[in-house]
């Protein structure tokens, strides 16, 4: 259908050497998007471009303001426009409320909330010239929900998501579409530890409608949607992927 098809559309896609980014990158690509994958990491890029047909690297780090300007400015200048980003760069930090390190606190600020206002406004500047630009933000279920051992983390998504809104009142005027899809608990490098946690294991499983973990693919429906020209009244929205587990008790 023309609606979900990417083609002559480019994507920036922030943290995608791996997990979720990767295989977004992958599903862009596939509906017909030039895909540009962003990673600070350049051997770990250059393996996750070599698995994304047409794909290209852009090595920045997303928490450098300064890093970031120069480098979507640099590309806009050289190669060419970017039609649609994804900002998807993420960490986790678990521990105790009370004990958490604050430099802890600070990366995950950092890595969370402030590399989505960095690549958010230096792609948006372009997009507002052009009057058309896609922006999907990667949050959490966490956005809506906290689960002990991680508040900070929930903190930053929280965050994600507010700011998915602000950048929707703000640019949506400017022809933008802003909006977020939160992931519920998938199989990704940033869940190693709670996969590998058997009673952890069960519990989601119990938890979750579905039965099961998410598989990183079952991401990339919702990401097409939200950077085709499906989604053309759709703004500041947060969709969940996550097997149910935001809507039951």
């Amino acid at each position: 259908m023309k609606l979900f098809d990417l083609t002559g559309k480019r994507a920036l896609i922030t943290g995608s050497s791996q997990g979720i980014g990767l295989a977004l990158a992958k599903g862009l690509a596939e509906a017909g998007a030039e895909v540009v994958l962003n990673g600070r990491d350049a051997a770990r890029l250059a393996l996750a471009v070599a698995q994304v047909p047409g794909g290209r690297g852009l090595e920045f780090d997303a928490s450098d303001h300064k890093a970031v300007r120069a480098a979507v400015d640099g590309f806009e200048a050289e190669v060419g426009a970017i039609d649609i980003l994804v900002n998807n760069a993420g960490m986790q930090h678990r521990g105790p409320l009370e004990e958490f390190p604050e430099e802890a606190f600070q990366r995950l600020l950092q890595t969370n909330i402030t590399t989505v206002f960095n690549v958010g406004q230096a792609c948006a500047r372009h997009m507002i010239k052009r009057g058309a630009g896609k922006i999907i933000n990667i949050a959490s279920v966490q956005t809506a929900l906290a689960r002990p051992g991680i508040a900070p983390y929930t903190a930053t998504k929280g965050a994600v998501g507010n700011l998915t809104k602000g950048m929707a009142t703000d640019w949506a005027k400017h022809g933008l579409q802003c909006n977020a899809i939160a992931p519920g608990y998938f199989e990704t490098p940033l869940n190693a530890a709670l996969i590998a946690d058997p009673a952890f294991n069960d519990w989601l499983i119990k938890r979750t409608p579905a039965g099961r973990w998410g598989r990183v693919e079952e991401l990339v429906g919702a990401a097409v949607f939200l950077a085709s020209a499906a989604s053309s009244f759709v703004n500041g929205q947060c969709l969940h992927v996550d097997g149910g587990i935001t809507v039951s008790l």
